[in-house]
């Protein structure tokens, strides 16, 4: 009969899964979205995803520095773009994480320079080759966090404990609209400004934002180390800082389901015996 359904056939290939683009923003400069995109990049792709991390600050290049390739970018976004490079040609791969790439930015380009359709199209590119799609995003609301957001469905606010950060991250969350999911990590947290009274809590940053809190990452010198070296901390399995991005990382692929843990002050015998195990 016309009705009846013909089932495919028992060798027919399945459809491959594309994978998820998600955006790293925050509206103000300087809270840590490129450390966190290198970070939950390097955590991801360190636990068997396939990843890669599109730096979309054209004209302000850094992501390539935190992980340490810049030496070996030859070509970028605007390259691939422009059709002057292959996509092929311009992802770097990680040397210490083989299933983690970088998309570099163009370094002397203007950010009115990319447009948006084709930035749009070729996360869409990307998303059929990688589980993971972490895109970068420039500080501000302008061209550059149009593009950045273009082709991601899901976003990742990062906030440091500021009022003025906090403010620009509830502008931004209203930017990205009803139709993305959207997540807050608070960043360079200092538990005992916290309990002084002169620091924002995690409860106080997300009484106003009204996010899932996908981590809390204290504000330690092990990251800015990491960060000078071109050495993500998530790879570093002695790290606590490196711990809560690997946490964050698997929050985000659906392996841990228990909340995030707020660091908290050492006591006075952890600061002259060291932490408890």
């Amino acid at each position: 009969m016309l009705n009846d359904v013909i089932p495919e056939p028992a060798d027919a290939p399945v459809p491959k899964k594309r994978g998820r683009a998600i955006v790293v923003t925050s509206g103000k400069g300087g809270v840590g979205k490129t450390t966190t995109t290198a970070n939950v990049g390097a955590a991801l792709a360190a636990a068997g995803a396939a990843v890669v991390l599109v730096d979309a600050d054209v004209g302000l290049r850094n992501l390539d520095i935190v992980l340490g390739l810049e030496a070996r970018v030859r070509h970028h976004v605007l390259d691939v773009l422009e059709q002057n490079a292959t996509l092929d040609d311009a992802l770097v791969t990680d040397k210490r994480v083989p299933a983690l790439r970088l998309l570099a930015a163009a370094q002397t380009r203007e950010k009115d320079d990319v447009d948006t359709d084709g930035f749009r199209a070729l996360i869409d590119t990307l998303r059929e080759r990688f589980d993971y799609v972490l895109v970068d995003c420039p500080a501000g609301i302008e061209k550059g966090f149009v593009n950045a957001i273009a082709g991601a469905d899901e976003a990742i606010v990062v906030c440091t404990p500021e009022v003025a950060a906090v403010r620009d991250a509830d502008r931004v969350v209203g930017l990205l609209g009803d139709s993305r999911k959207v997540s807050l990590i608070v960043n360079r947290l200092r538990p005992a400004l916290v309990r002084k009274g002169k620091m924002l809590s995690v409860d106080d940053v997300n009484e106003i934002l009204h996010l899932p809190l996908l981590g809390v990452v204290a504000d330690a010198p092990d990251v800015i180390v990491s960060t000078n070296k071109g050495e993500p901390v998530a790879l570093d399995p002695a790290s606590p800082v490196g711990s809560a991005y690997r946490a964050i990382a698997q929050r985000i692929a659906g392996t841990l389901t228990t909340a995030p843990e707020i660091p908290r002050e050492k006591t006075f015998f952890e600061k002259l015996f060291g932490s408890r195990s």
